[in-house]
């Protein structure tokens, strides 16, 4: 045999005995059993009173030119934020949120299927604001004084809590001790233990925004003050845990 021979020889040899051990240990790896686990989940809620409301006002004006239109919205605009901060609403809790100006056109039947959008018969500005009244006894005077001042279109309002986590806590709680409740409940059914906790993950939902009435219609009973409930906060949480299991 010529030496480069022998030498492609061995070389062949060296894969072959170095595959035998990695194979061992490929094969008891997949031998291994899967641990026993059971995964269950568990909800919990926590009912607040509500510290904040959170309000959508919009002022619209039209006129005949982009400019007089502009300058009736912003009058009324000073109003309303002039009214807000005279009642107590903290400047950082009055945010413009949108701010609109476009054409109106005058209503034409199309012609030959085409649509035409008229001629320009004037403007429209609207300019939105979104406010937080940490003073909920004051809630209703503002809306009615806002309406008064010339808030024409309505938005949402929606009560929060402006620090929730006390209650996001105390519903973390109540979901972890239903899913373990429930864990124990199925695994003593299945003459089973129950071991440990391999992974925990959590979901929260907080109240949602409530629909508020068209300040259009609100304006026409402007006489007394809007009455407003606020109810309460609803926070809830839901909880998913991974036990591993005893034999």
């Amino acid at each position: 045999m010529k030496p480069f021979t022998r030498f492609a020889y061995a070389a062949l040899l060296v894969p072959m005995v170095l595959s035998g051990p990695l194979s061992s240990s490929v094969l008891a790896q997949e031998s291994k059993p899967r641990e026993a686990q059971i995964n269950v989940s568990g909800e919990g809620e926590t009912a607040v009173a509500p510290d904040m409301a959170i309000l959508s006002l919009t002022v619209l004006q039209q006129a005949e030119t982009a400019e007089a239109a502009l300058t009736a919205n912003n009058a009324a605009m000073r109003n309303v934020v002039g009214a807000l901060r005279e009642r107590g609403v903290e400047e950082k809790d009055i945010q413009t949120s949108q701010f609109q100006i476009f054409p109106r056109h005058e209503q034409t039947d199309a012609k030959d299927g085409n649509s035409d959008p008229g001629k320009i018969v004037g403007y429209q500005v609207s300019n939105a604001l979104t406010v937080r009244v940490r003073d909920l006894s004051k809630l209703g005077a503002l809306l009615d004084q806002s309406v008064k001042l010339g808030v024409n279109e309505g938005g949402q309002i929606s009560f929060t809590n402006d620090n929730p986590e006390a209650a996001l806590t105390e519903a973390r709680k109540k979901a972890v001790a239903q899913a373990l409740a429930k864990a124990k409940t199925l695994t003593e059914a299945a003459g089973v233990k129950l071991g440990r906790i391999i992974e925990m993950s959590e979901n929260s939902v907080r109240p949602m925004a409530q629909p508020m009435m068209r300040m259009a219609m609100a304006k026409e009973m402007a006489g007394d003050s809007v009455p407003v409930a606020a109810g309460e906060s609803t926070y809830t949480v839901t909880v998913n845990v991974t036990f591993a299991l005893q034999q």
